[in-house]
């Protein structure tokens, strides 16, 4: 990939977002298309490859004068997850595919994997985060769906279908949606926000078939490209809702990036095994402790903090 005129693209889309989006928080990059002063933010965005490679050009200066380790900013973590997807969108009626059935094998393997255990050193006011979590499979709405550029319908669509939200406030609700990402620059992010007083974390999935944007490339044979991909960005958004689900914010960078943001689209091994035996071609996650010991493998930025639970 040649990066020369890709900060050409990425400046002039900034531009025109940062007339009209809102920053998550004090020293974050600033967010896509959100609009509303009232919405959620969006966290954690795994933008696509060639927006983050041009992330990775603006960061690099920066990076060398400070730590790249991430800080704790006083907010809550996730000491397990409690997870359901959402598979949104009127074609969902008709899939005969393995993206339903794979995204629940994802989830139940990600359960006490070593993978899971990449975020265990994380703490917060209101514990740990933990390697176990619960799934409880998936929920199909054929209902017409919303794109990603906005973070209210997403919520709202969650609010609609999970009727009980974990009352730990450790519910994780997945929406995965039938709409293709177009000229958006991101596969994926996640948020936070609350049903009927009930805090919940939440993230957005393009439908990511055939986009190359979005694609891990995984030539295992073991999944659908499209399964590769949305398992891939899951693993992202999972690990990050994890560390940091919401404002005041936890574990993140000075320059807002998140443990997933941090590693992305940097693979360590070929595929990454779950505690169920299914693999996964799957992005390493920051670890601070294994930065700091040397022991890592190195982000795009060639920072040695990554590490995939292999």
């Amino acid at each position: 990939m040649k990066w020369v005129a890709v900060p050409i693209v990425l400046f002039a889309s900034l531009a025109t977002v940062a007339q009209t989006a809102n920053v998550a928080r004090e020293g974050s990059q600033p967010e896509v298309l959100v609009n509303h002063q009232n919405e959620p933010p969006m966290l954690g965005i795994h933008w696509s490859r060639d927006f983050q490679a041009a992330h990775d050009l603006q960061g690099v200066r920066a990076a060398a004068r400070r730590s790249p380790n991430m800080t704790y900013h006083g907010g809550k973590i996730m000491p397990t997850a409690v997870t359901e997807t959402i598979f949104w969108g009127t074609s969902w009626a008709t899939y005969t595919g393995d993206e339903i059935t794979g995204m629940d094998t994802w989830y139940f393997g990600f359960s006490n994997s070593n993978y899971a255990k990449t975020s265990d050193e994380y703490t917060g006011t209101n514990g740990q985060v933990g390697p176990v979590t619960s799934h409880l499979g998936h929920i199909i709405d054929t209902s017409k769906a919303s794109g990603g550029n906005t973070t209210t319908p997403i919520l709202a669509e969650v609010c609609k279908v999970i009727t009980s939200p974990d009352p730990s406030g450790n519910g994780y609700y997945a929406v995965y949606t039938d709409l293709p990402r177009g000229n958006a620059g991101f596969c994926a992010w996640h948020s936070a926000g609350s049903c009927g007083g009930t805090p919940v974390q939440f993230a957005f999935f393009w439908k990511l078939d055939g986009d190359p944007g979005c694609d891990p490339a995984d030539t295992s044979g073991l999944h659908s490209q499209g399964l590769a991909a949305i398992a891939n960005v899951s693993g992202h958004e999972l690990s990050e809702a994890r560390s940091d689900p919401a404002n005041p914010g936890a574990w993140y960078d000075s320059s807002g990036a998140e443990n997933g943001d941090k590693c992305a689209w940097t693979f360590n091994v070929p595929l990454v095994g779950f505690s169920n035996g299914s693999q996964w071609k799957i992005q390493g996650e920051w670890s601070n402790a294994a930065y700091t010991a040397g022991t890592g493998y190195p982000n795009s930025s060639g920072q040695k903090g990554c590490v995939s639970g292999k």
